[in-house]
Formats: C-alpha cells, sequence, structure tokens
C-alpha cells in the first residue's frame, strides 16, 4: 500500500523555507515516510550513550529515526529535519525499526501543543500513515513521525564519548554544540564551564515551565535530555487532570523515580552526568560544583516566579509568604483531588466575586494578598488567563485522537490541532476539550510506544 499524509505543518514548513515541497499530499507522503529522499539529504542514524532509569547503556543511538539533514530557517537559525519510524538503523537494537500509528499522533499533538503554550520543544512539521503493519502485541498500523529539533545533541550523546575516554571526538562535540546553540561562549576564557551553565540554565527554565504546567515528561533519561534546553522525545509523558505532586503516569516507572515533583532533583542528577563529561575538557571541578549547588535554589525562584504569576499575583516569587500562599494552594487542589487546569482559570473568574469561598481558606488568603496590589479585579483576571491554559493536551482526548487514527477517523485528531494551537482562548464550539475526563475515562497509564 502507498503511504498517505496525515497532517502537514504548514505554517512550520514555511519558517523553515520548505512551503515548496507541498506540491501534493501523495508527494509529501513519499518525501516523509522514507520513501524518497529531498534533495541533498544524507541521512544519518546519530549514537549515544545514556544513563536509563540512573543504569548507564554505553550504546543507544536512534534505533528508529534518521536525521535527514539541517535547514536553515527564516530566522537564520539551523534545525535538523528527522523522521521516526522509517525504518531499522544500525542502533536498532534487533527492533524493527518501524513506529506504530500511536506514538506518531501522541508526539506530533504534544509537542505543538507545548509550542502553543510557549514551552521550548521540538515541532511537528508531518505525520504520514505508511499503509504497513507493524508487530507489536498486536498488528497495528505504522505511522512515520517528521520531528524539527534545533539539535539532536543530548547529554547522552557527551556520555558516549566520555565513556570510551575519546576525549578528541568530545571535544569537538563540546564545539559543534556550543556553535550551534551558544556561538557567543566561543571565544570565551573557559567555553566549556560556560556553555555547561548555559545548559544548565535553558534545563532549569524548561522544567520550570513544564511544572508550571502540570506536564509530566515521564522518561527523563540522560539520552532524553536535550543541550538544546527543548523538550524532546514525548513518550509516556502526562499532563495532570487532578493535581498529585507524585503523580506518576509512565508505565515503566515502577518506582517514581520521574514522577512530577522529582523533575527538579532528576534533571540536577542529569546535570551532573554532564559536568563529569565537561570535567574532560575543563578541570575545574570546584567550578562545577559550584554551577550544580545553584540548581535547585535557581528551579525554586523560576518555579514560585511563574507559580505567583498563575495566581494574578505581581512579584517575583522570592517572598516567603507568596510562596506559602502558593504551596497552600496547591494542597488544597491536592487534598480536594481537583484538577490542576480548570482550577485555576476557576479562581480567576471568583477574582470579584464575594459570598462562599469555592477553595475555602486559602481563597480567603489569595483574596487579602490581592488587596495589596495595585490592579483592579479584571486585570488580575486577564492576567491569570493569560498564563493559565483553558485547553491543554488531556491524556484521554489524546487516546480518542488515536483510536480514531487507527479507525481511520481523523476528525478528533484534527479538532485537537486546531483546539491546542490557541491553548488560552476560550473557544465555546470546542468546550468538550476543556473537560476533566470523567471517572471511566481517565488515562492512569502512558506508554513509551517503542
Amino acid at each position: 500500500m502507498a503511504p498517505s499524509l496525515l497532517a502537514w505543518n504548514a505554517p512550520l514548513a514555511d519558517e523553515l523555507g520548505l512551503a515548496d515541497l507541498a506540491t501534493s499530499d501523495e508527494a509529501l507522503a513519499e518525501l516523509f515516510s522514507g520513501n524518497r529522499l529531498p534533495d541533498g539529504a544524507e541521512p544519518i542514524a546519530l549514537a549515544y550513550a545514556g544513563h536509563q532509569f540512573g543504569y548507564f547503556a554505553a550504546q543507544l543511538g536512534d534505533g528508529r529515526a534518521v536525521l535527514l539533514g539541517d535547514v536553515l530557517d527564516k530566522h537564520g537559525r539551523r534545525r535538523d529535519i528527522q523522521l521516526k519510524g522509517s525504518g531499522q538503523t544500525p542502533f536498532s537494537r534487533r527492533g524493527d525499526g518501524r513506529s506504530s500509528l500511536g506514538p506518531v499522533i501522541r508526539e506530533y499533538l504534544l509537542s505543538e501543543a507545548m509550542h502553543a503554550l510557549g514551552v521550548p520543544t521540538t515541532r511537528a512539521l508531518a505525520a504520514v500513515q505508511t499503509g504497513e503493519q507493524v508487530y507489536r502485541e498486536l498488528p497495528l498500523p505504522g505511522g512515520v513521525f517528521t520531528r524539527v529539533a534545533s539539535s539532536h545533541v543530548r547529554i547522552g550523546t557527551f556520555e558516549y564519548f566520555a565513556s570510551r575516554s575519546d576525549i578528541d571526538s568530545l571535544k569537538a562535540l563540546a564545539d559543534f554544540a556550543i556553535q550551534r546553540h551558544a556561538p557567543a561562549l566561543a571565544d570565551a576564557e573557559r567555553p566549556y564551564l560556560e556553555f555547561f551553565s548555559h545548559v544548565l540554565n535553558a534545563q532549569l527554565s524548561l522544567v520550570a515551565h513544564w511544572m508550571d504546567l502540570g506536564f509530566i515528561h515521564g522518561v527523563m533519561n540522560t539520552d532524553n535530555t536535550s543541550v538544546s534546553g527543548e523538550t524532546i522525545d514525548y513518550g509516556p509523558c502526562a499532563f495532570m487532570d487532578e493535581f498529585n505532586a507524585s503523580k506518576v503516569f509512565s508505565s515503566i516507572d515502577h518506582h517514581g523515580r520521574y514522577a512530577f515533583d522529582q523533575q527538579p532533583h532528576i534533571i540536577l542528577w542529569n546535570l551532573t552526568r554532564l559536568a563529569e563529561c565537561l570535567l574532560l575538557l575543563d578541570d575545574g571541578k570546584e567550578d562545577f560544583e559550584a554551577e550544580l549547588g545553584r540548581v535547585l535554589p535557581l528551579f525554586e525562584t523560576r518555579y514560585f516566579a511563574r507559580l505567583v504569576r498563575k495566581l494574578g499575583l505581581q512579584g517575583d516569587g522570592e517572598d516567603a509568604a507568596d510562596r506559602q500562599l502558593v504551596r497552600d494552594w496547591l494542597a488544597h487542589l491536592q487534598t480536594h483531588a481537583l484538577d490542576y487546569t480548570v482550577s485555576f482559570r476557576e479562581l480567576a473568574d471568583r477574582v470579584a466575586i464575594d459570598g462562599d469561598p469555592r477553595f475555602g481558606e486559602v481563597e480567603l488568603a489569595w483574596r487579602q494578598r490581592l488587596l495589596k496590589q495595585p490592579r483592579d479585579p479584571s486585570e488580575v483576571r486577564e492576567a491569570m488567563n493569560a498564563v493559565n491554559p483553558r485547553f491543554i493536551a488531556r491524556n484521554h482526548q489524546v487516546e480518542r485522537a488515536i483510536q480514531g487514527a487507527i479507525d481511520g477517523d481523523l476528525s478528533v485528531f484534527n479538532e485537537l490541532r486546531e483546539v491546542l494551537a490557541k491553548p488560552f482562548t476560550e473557544q465555546p464550539a470546542f468546550d468538550a476539550y476543556a473537560v476533566p475526563p470523567r471517572p471511566e475515562e481517565r488515562v492512569t497509564r502512558t506508554f513509551c510506544g517503542t
């Protein structure tokens, strides 16, 4: 059977200078299934190592992905174009290198949702159904996902060369990553220490943004941590419905290593592994340790700065009373098993309402705090709704889109693409996508899809 195009991200294609490829859906399907190579493409699979759930694997690599090449976008930024699910590579580890349709749909929706939410992320350019069956527990329709990233260099890429004591290649990789992501550091007195600080800052901002939205990556292995500071590898990820600080969705995370509230500690662990690699190029151990010592305090600063804005407060998140109000609010959500996303929007709607508080004592404390700042209620509500999404990629809706696509019905997938592109905007026609799942619709486990 011939491949068929499921989705084409025309605005992104235009940004990348690739709009001319869209001569027909059939031509796009041929290109982005891997059946035909674009002019100038030299496909490669990338090698990397990584710590997976804390255990080191010396060789992983792209087992079901090939990098077609890179392009300069209209802003002069270099971007990688990669196919996922197009077949075996030298790193497939006895796998078939194929992808079923489910992971293709999931990554397309999640990565574009995150982009619309303002989170640094890889992007979705195309989704193709191959017309072939792939065999997992059951035969499933095959698909290929086209991913765009500012690079595919991971902490695990550094570990690959460091573990082999291949210092020349490690240095070449570090120089490449600096040139790609922080070119101003190339002439620094200590470029590798400065680059480490750059990655550290990017990753802390990223994880704070995830948690601001109730997002759980689910598999924060070092091979899934990009030095670009972009969210990469949407496997068993999920947005929380009801708030629970220790929430885990991933079916393979049996001990909660990558639970919601463990994500700051894991990024510290991962950054420590990167520091160990870069110490082979700059032996200033005390300076790297000092940088690592900044991680958790700096994360808290960035996280609380985001959360106080979500509550409509003017402040930088450093005030102890504001931080306690945030903690009390989250504790109330957890105690009463309230939906994380909906509750912030409901609180914004209550800013000018007197009477019994919907959220108990914490709402009363919040009202008292609002009196200390020079904003009228409409300004507070507007500020809150600008940072608290109405729509997120809810797990049960993503699963509906996947099942629909498997059954040949793309209506939910296409509606979700439209809804999630404007997450902060009221869209009355799509209100059903903002509603938390009913008990029988809850998704409690998510899967890697490999």
